[in-house]
């Protein structure tokens, strides 16, 4: 979509605080001097077999882009494709289940929706959010001598990959579902609560597309140390069998000279940081004096991880660098 949108005139309006321009998270409108909407939606096919837990991440997910702005989520609206005249009810029932169970979790109200006759399932929210507008998180924030915080593991694209052919199991799936089920929440919490510079969630275009996001919208160079980022269990294994998604190869030959690959990083290791995430972490730029201090804040909100994983080097040509 980004390719596409890089063609059109970016929307303009007074009241439009974050628009289609640093392709952030979510859109961001003002309504008075203390109070925005946020706006986003997304939705996408099963990833796992369960439908009750992918209505959970598929909620988390769409959830994800008000919390990478800083924001709280206030309604949904459900978004539903269905071959009602090749499966059960019963399934459709089970993935709205796990959608509305998140959105209580995020203590969000899902007001309606729309669904329509499809040969695949596709299940996602819009949602829409409140923000402060001096209090809004961008990916356009990171600063020169900023560290980068990862507050969940990477991995969801190869597991789930592996499972649609048949490589691992329900148990071993189960860590991968909770991490992608799970609300960031945490994340924000941590982030508004210590003062960070930048903010985006790493879902499609994997940990290394999403960097350069930050880095091309805020005009930085940014370094990722792959030894420190958190993986989750068999994802670099599957991924040294060649399995990844379509976004790892996509991605890197997008970036092109703009990414720079240590050779003394192991090729499936960086696919896999080149690799689609499904309701990913965040991805906050934190000055490296609160660094500290943002990983015992994350540890305090239950984040799934909190870790280290790269620096902003300077002003520039965006650029990602991923050393070993």
């Amino acid at each position: 979509m980004a390719y596409v949108l890089r063609h059109l005139e970016p929307p303009k309006h007074p009241n439009l605080l974050v628009g289609t321009d640093t392709f952030d998270d979510a859109g961001v409108f003002a309504l008075s001097d203390d109070l925005a909407l946020v706006q986003t939606t997304d939705f996408f096919p099963p990833l796992v077999d369960d439908p009750y837990d992918f209505g959970r991440i598929a909620a988390a997910n769409a959830l994800s882009d008000v919390y990478a702005m800083g924001g709280t989520p206030l309604t949904c609206l459900n978004i539903v494709c269905f071959p009602d005249k090749e499966l059960d009810s019963q399934v459709l029932v089970d993935i709205l289940r796990g959608g509305a169970d998140v959105a209580k979790q995020a203590g969000a109200v899902i007001v309606g929706g729309h669904s329509i006759r499809d040969a695949e399932i596709k299940y996602g929210m819009a949602v829409t959010g409140t923000v402060h507008p001096k209090r809004i998180l961008t990916n356009a924030g990171a600063k020169s001598g900023d560290v980068l915080v990862l507050t969940k593991p990477i991995g969801t694209g190869a597991l789930c990959n592996a499972a649609k052919q048949g490589r691992i199991d329900r148990d071993g799936m189960s860590q991968a579902v909770r991490v992608m089920a799970a609300l960031n929440r945490p994340g924000r919490d941590a982030a508004i609560r210590v003062g960070v510079n930048g903010c985006t969630d790493i879902t499609g275009f994997g940990l290394v597309g999403h960097a350069f996001e930050m880095a091309e919208a805020a005009g930085v160079v940014i370094e990722i140390h792959a030894a420190a980022v958190p993986l989750l269990d068999r994802a670099l294994e599957f991924s040294r069998l060649g399995i990844a998604t379509r976004t790892s190869k996509g991605t890197g030959e997008y970036l092109g000279s703009r990414l720079c690959v240590d050779p003394a990083v192991e090729p499936a290791f960086a696919a896999l940081l080149l690799d689609a995430q499904t309701s990913g972490g965040l991805l906050l730029s934190v000055p490296e004096a609160r660094a500290g201090d943002l990983l015992r804040a994350l540890q305090d909100e239950h984040a799934e991880a909190g870790a280290v994983v790269g620096r902003v080097l300077y002003s520039g040509n965006a650029e990602i660098r991923l050393t070993r």
